[in-house]
Parts: structure tokens; C-alpha cells; sequence
């Protein structure tokens, strides 16, 4: 079995697959001060949930924005003996064409690696987690950079923290823009602003991406994933091909396989 790790500033992601198909994910709060021990328990307990063992698995794959979860994971790999390869522009088989390969968070290359192999080039990702990430992949399948902005649930949380009378609310989507109170004035604010930011954004971004090539922007295939992109209000933003929430867990099985000889990602198919 592989053990994937998707190990993000809010969230730990871990999906486990058997003979190249994803069998269980499992999601727990990321705790960037964990020792190496605490992760242990915490992935014992996580595997436990699905009848399954450390000892079960054969090999790890991680893709971490944390860099002490990252070391963590590292320790455990070792003592455990399990072989892992950590996701990073030095891992991750994809000519990335950014000004600092390094600084590129490793999540944002697996995602551009699952787009790749799983829906061809040129494409778009975007990730909706504690930040909205989106990852170009050029027409000749190179990683081309894209944008950052802050996840609609920082800037909720942001909202009721630096004002005094401003409660934290349900995040839903209002009947309408012009809210009648507090409550559904900040729903109006933060759904429909953040749904006009992710479409503003996608269309430029498609336009960019699409004209050195001559390329129709509708033509680009747009992936939506990430920890919100099962949000009822994601449902309504516009132009997404395909709405996958487990694609960074899927990159992390085809790097696996790519890199280190892992079996390939079952797609479904026979």
C-alpha cells in the first residue's frame, strides 16, 4: 500500500491506495509543532480507522508546505524503513519554468503533475484550501507559475478578528447580494466577492495562458480541487472542467510511480 500526505497549513491530508487505486482519505488539523513520535501516533490512529497498520505500507509520498511536518515525516520514514519520496521541484517530473523552481510550494507541482497525466495540457488548477492557488501548466507540459490570493475561510476568519462588532458566520451562500442584516451582508460580501475573485482571476489567467500559443482560453481544461472545493458555493464559479477534490492525493501516486517505481495510478478504466 502507499501512504500519500498532503501536508498543508490547516490540514493534513492522507489518502491510501492498493494496487494504484485510492481505497481511504482521511483529513486531521495540522499541528506544525508535532514531533516525530506525535506524527506516528497520529498516523497510526488515522490508519487504524480503515483496519490498517504502518506495517502494511510499502512506500510514502508526501507533498508538505510545513517544513516541520515535512522533517517529521522524513523521521519516521527512516526509522520505519519505508521508502518516500518527498514532492519538490528537485522530485516532481515536470520542467518547471519559474523564476525560483525552489520557492514553488510542492503541492502547487503535484497538481500540475495530476493535470498533466490525468487530463493532458495545457490546464489550470485551482486549489481552494487556506489559500486559492492557481497552477498553469503550459501547452507543452511545463509548469509555468500562476497566482496566490488568500482562502475564503482566512479572510472570514480575518473579518471577526480585526473588527469589534463583526460576528463569525455560516459560510453559505445568500439568497441575494444586498444583504438585510449583518449576518447575510458578510455572506454577500465574502461568497459572491470570493466567487467574482476565483472567476476574474480564471478568465485572465486563461487568457494569458492561451494566447503565446494561439489557443482558444475556452479550450483550456480547468481542474478545481482542495479541502473547500466540495463547498456548495464552489459549485456556481465558472468555466471548471472538472471538480476533483482528491487530485493533489493522485499526483502524489503518479509521482510515486514515476519516480520511484511505484505501481501507476488505477484510473478506472478496464
Amino acid at each position: 500500500m502507499l501512504l500519500a500526505i498532503d501536508a498543508g497549513n490547516t490540514n493534513v491530508t492522507i489518502g491510501l491506495f492498493r494496487g494504484g487505486a485510492l481505497v481511504a482519505t482521511r483529513r486531521a488539523a495540522t499541528s506544525p509543532r508535532a514531533t516525530a513520535d506525535e506524527l506516528e501516533l497520529l498516523l497510526a490512529g488515522i490508519l487504524s480507522l480503515d483496519g490498517v497498520t504502518i506495517t502494511d505500507i510499502g512506500g510514502v509520498a508526501c507533498a508538505s508546505v510545513v517544513p516541520t511536518i515535512t522533517h517529521a515525516i522524513e523521521a519516521v520514514a527512516a526509522r520505519r524503513g519505508l521508502p518516500l519520496v518527498v514532492a519538490s521541484a528537485a522530485t516532481v517530473p515536470l520542467p518547471v519554468r519559474v523564476d525560483r523552481p525552489g520557492e514553488v510550494g510542492a503541492d502547487r507541482l503535484v497538481n500540475a503533475l495530476a493535470a498533466i497525466r490525468l487530463h493532458g495540457a495545457p490546464a489550470i488548477v485551482v486549489d481552494l484550501g487556506t489559500a486559492t492557488t492557481f497552477d498553469c501548466v503550459a501547452p507543452d507540459g511545463s509548469f509555468v507559475g500562476g497566482a496566490i490570493a488568500a482562502g475564503l475561510e482566512l479572510g472570514i476568519e480575518a473579518l471577526a478578528a480585526r473588527t469589534a462588532q463583526l460576528p463569525r458566520i455560516e459560510l453559505r451562500t445568500p439568497d441575494r447580494a444586498i444583504g438585510r442584516n449583518t449576518v447575510a451582508a458578510i455572506q454577500a460580501g465574502t461568497v459572491f466577492g470570493y466567487q467574482a475573485l476565483v472567476n476574474g482571476l480564471l478568465a485572465r489567467i486563461r487568457r494569458e495562458l492561451a494566447e503565446p500559443s494561439g489557443l482558444d482560453p475556452a479550450g483550456i481544461t480547468t481542474i478545481l480541487t482542495g479541502g473547500l472545493a466540495a463547498a456548495p458555493w464552489a459549485a456556481d464559479l465558472e468555466a471548471i472542467s472538472i471538480n476533483d477534490p482528491d487530485l493533489t492525493l493522485k499526483g502524489l501516486a503518479i509521482l510515486h510511480a514515476e519516480v520511484a517505481g511505484g505501481v501507476p495510478l488505477d484510473l478506472g478504466l478496464r
